[in-house]
């Protein structure tokens, strides 16, 4: 039996390598994040448009998900990130020229190509894992998902100095963050394709042969791999409904751009910056535990979030929340996930996790705009918690199968 207290050199260097492209890549994810909506409702004039910008990001993001689990099986996770980086800074730069030319149709599309990015992101903590000893695959993804921390904290604070870049490159201020996001997301997927070697899904592949499409992948979701893909994109689903109109409430009741990144960032360090502790929980308490904590701070952060009417420190708080409830469902989801499947096939059952999630954020985000524009952000936030029975459900019931078969 391997000691769990020892990392293989080379797993080491894979996870310092991944860290080091999610700190500059997500500088770009947390631009882009803060401004999306804002630029969306800015070139369409309708806040009703708003919601949009999620929607085209997180369908972007799955529609790169599959293609790329698919590269990953077949050449390793270099090429795949690398690509998915490089797709997400094209999808900047035509969101960029899309705002320039006032085109909603342009901006929508540079969007969906700027998802690539967020899949790169996310197969980046499974790309952690895939030479992790099976005691420390929580704390291995945990410590990839981290790094995303500094960058994503930086990125939508960026607001201002992004309008001042604007202003001297003649572009609109609210696609001067964007140009930010090009950059990162361009060294992010330079990096990648330079520094990430060995590869390591090709190391690890050596286990067996790689699973070559969706259909091989599908008879494997099951048991306590569908209860991490549900809880997953249940988790995705309130965090992005929720997150995406909380910019166009906010100023809606009169918060400037200043106030409005700062809050989109400690949503963002929620998310991120405590993601070793809910690893080491996933592995030490178990995944099933974390899920039902993460469910339960997002049921509290929805109701702080939608009782905070003009609140800006409420509202702070509430989002604060909805991040570490998130980190906590994902982080335990994804390495209950990777736990539960054979080396071989972890790639497309990962692929078609991730592709889960993205849907169901895309729908959450699709249906954000519209319940915000008919009902208020109450009712959003009410039927975003709905979303929590479901998993809260799963993951009992697999408890108490488990403790009647042990």
């Amino acid at each position: 039996m391997s000691d769990p207290t020892t990392v293989d050199p080379a797993q080491k260097r894979i996870v310092s390598v991944l860290s080091a492209v999610q700190v500059i890549g997500g500088i770009g994810n947390g631009a882009g994040l803060a401004v999306g909506a804002l630029l969306v409702k800015d070139v369409s004039g309708s806040s009703g448009w708003s919601g949009m910008a999620v929607v085209m990001l997180t369908l972007g993001a799955a529609a790169f998900t599959i293609p790329m689990a698919s590269i990953a099986a077949r050449k390793g996770r270099r090429p795949a990130l690398s690509l998915g980086w490089l797709c997400g800074a094209s999808g900047a730069a035509v969101t960029v020229l899309g705002a320039q030319a006032d085109s909603l149709a342009i901006v929508l599309l540079g969007l969906v190509l700027f998802g690539a990015s967020t899949a790169a992101n996310l197969q980046s903590r499974f790309a952690a894992v895939d030479r992790a000893e099976p005691g420390q695959i929580g704390r291995a993804l945990s410590l990839v998902v981290w790094s995303t921390t500094v960058g994503a904290v930086i990125g939508p604070n960026l607001t201002g100095p992004g309008a001042a870049v604007a202003d001297q490159v003649g572009i609109p201020d609210l696609a001067g963050p964007m140009l930010f996001s090009a950059v990162g997301f361009a060294i992010s997927g330079l990096m990648t394709f330079v520094l990430l070697r060995p590869d390591p899904l090709i190391r690890a592949a050596d286990a067996g042969p790689a699973a070559r499409g969706v259909r091989a992948a599908l008879p494997h979701v099951r048991g306590r791999a569908l209860t991490a893909i549900l809880a997953i994109a249940a988790s995705h689903a309130v965090m992005v409904s929720v997150m995406a109109l909380t910019p166009v409430h906010m100023q809606d009741h009169g918060s400037s751009l200043n106030i409005i990144g700062l809050t989109i960032s400690l949503h963002i360090a929620g998310m991120f910056a405590l993601s070793p502790l809910m690893g080491w929980l996933s592995d030490r308490w178990g995944a099933e535990r974390t899920i039902l904590l993460g469910q339960s701070i997002l049921l509290l952060a929805t109701f702080v979030a939608g009782t905070s009417g003009h609140s800006e420190s409420q509202i702070m708080v509430g989002l604060t929340l909805l991040g570490v409830g998130w980190s906590a469902s994902v982080i335990a989801g994804a390495a209950m996930l990777s736990a539960s499947l054979e080396v071989p096939i972890r790639p497309l059952v990962q692929g078609f996790s991730d592709l889960s999630m993205n849907l169901a954020g895309a729908f959450g985000g699709l249906l954000a705009g519209v319940v915000v524009a008919t009902s208020g952000f109450g009712t959003l936030n009410a039927a975003a918690a709905v979303l929590t029975v479901p998993v809260i459900a799963l993951v009992l019931s697999g408890r108490r199968v488990a403790a009647r078969i042990g």
